[in-house]
Order: C-alpha cells, then sequence, then structure tokens
C-alpha cells in the first residue's frame, strides 16, 4: 500500500489544475497547507452557509466542492483523509466557542467523504470511471449521514428536527442518494478532465 502523501499519478493526470507541490514528488508546506485549508473551508461552509433548500442530505454540497478542489490541487494518496481531519479539528475548535450548528448528518458527510474520495481515487480509470466512481464516494458518504440522521432522528436527541421520522422517511432516502450522487459527480466535472492524460513530469506510482 502507497504511504500517505505519495502523488496519485493517473488523479494528477486528470485533474484540471495542475499539482502543487515539489517537482521530485515529495509533500512540501504548500501541499499540506492546502489541504488544511480546504478542509477549514469544508467546515465552515457546512456550519455558517445556508442554502435554504429544505432538501434532506444537501449539506454534503456544500463538502464536496472544497474537498473535490483540494484533491484537484494536491493529488496525493492521503489527501481526502487529511482534509477530513482538518475539517473536524475545526469542528472541535468551533464548539468550544459556542457551537456549530452543524447536525450529526452533515458532520458525518463532513468526516468521512474525504477518506471515501481517497478510496475512489485510489485506482483512478479512464475517463467517466473517474466520474462515476466520486459519485459513489459522494453517495456513500450520505448515506452514512442518512443513518447518523435516521438515528438522532428516532432517539429523540436535540437534533430531532421539526420533521417528524415519518414525514422524513418518505423522502430522505431519496433526497439523499441524489444529492450524494450529484454533488460528486459535479464536483468532478469541475476540477477533473476524462480525456487523455497530461504529462506532469513525475514518475508512475505502482498501485497496489
Amino acid at each position: 500500500m502507497p504511504t500517505i502523501g505519495t502523488v496519485n499519478q493517473p488523479l494528477s493526470e486528470r485533474s484540471r489544475l495542475g499539482r502543487v507541490g515539489a517537482a521530485d514528488g515529495r509533500i512540501g508546506v504548500s501541499d499540506l497547507a492546502i489541504l488544511a485549508g480546504c478542509g477549514f473551508a469544508a467546515a465552515v461552509m457546512t456550519a455558517l452557509i445556508d442554502l435554504n433548500l429544505r432538501l434532506p442530505g444537501h449539506a454534503i454540497l456544500k463538502v464536496v466542492l472544497p474537498l473535490s478542489l483540494g484533491m484537484s490541487l494536491v493529488p496525493r494518496r492521503g489527501a481526502g483523509l487529511a482534509m477530513g481531519a482538518s475539517a473536524g479539528v475545526t469542528l472541535g475548535g468551533m464548539s468550544v466557542f459556542g457551537g456549530t450548528g452543524v447536525g450529526p448528518g452533515a458532520a458525518a458527510s463532513l468526516l468521512i467523504l474525504g477518506p471515501l474520495l481517497d478510496a475512489a481515487s485510489r485506482r483512478v480509470r479512464p475517463g467517466w470511471r473517474l466520474y462515476g466512481a466520486f459519485a459513489v464516494a459522494g453517495l456513500t458518504a450520505n448515506l452514512g449521514a442518512f443513518v447518523v440522521r435516521g438515528l438522532t432522528k428516532a432517539s429523540g436527541g436535540g437534533w430531532a428536527g421539526t420533521r417528524l421520522l415519518h414525514d422524513w422517511l418518505s423522502v430522505a432516502p431519496v433526497s439523499y442518494a441524489a444529492c450524494g450522487l450529484i454533488a460528486g459527480f459535479v464536483s468532478t466535472a469541475i476540477f477533473f478532465g476524462t480525456g487523455d492524460p497530461k504529462s506532469t513530469g513525475v514518475d508512475s506510482e505502482a498501485a497496489s
């Protein structure tokens, strides 16, 4: 298994934004700063931006863009995990200063999407397969959020919300799945191409 921080060459070749970091492939301060910043941005957007969609599962729309941006700028193995850790630390820091306003479902999608993007990009395939892999990552993250949110509603906890569990279940399974798929697909289309890979000057690394 590749060590965390090694360049994901196939992903780097399909990034629309190029690769940030040392030419010899070593992890650099700029790489770490970008990943930390993208994780921070994802957490802040989740906490402070209200899309007012009233659609269960839409919180992932605020998460996937900064994380996909980070994957495009720093296409390294473990980049998603690093951004997820940064997002978690940011949420923890925000909670110390008066709470985050982030529900358990939104927090779940925020924290698990990064590692899922890592898994999706581990063996990148050409063409539309990359889009499909990221769409599945978004779907999986939102299904996890759906389970967490459903358990919270069923338990009647502080984040149960105003919509009754029965009414919520009539909409949530479809909306969570749709939001996850759309978020993953669209964000990949923005930051990654499907054509022939471009040269990055970094030797390919064997996937294992």
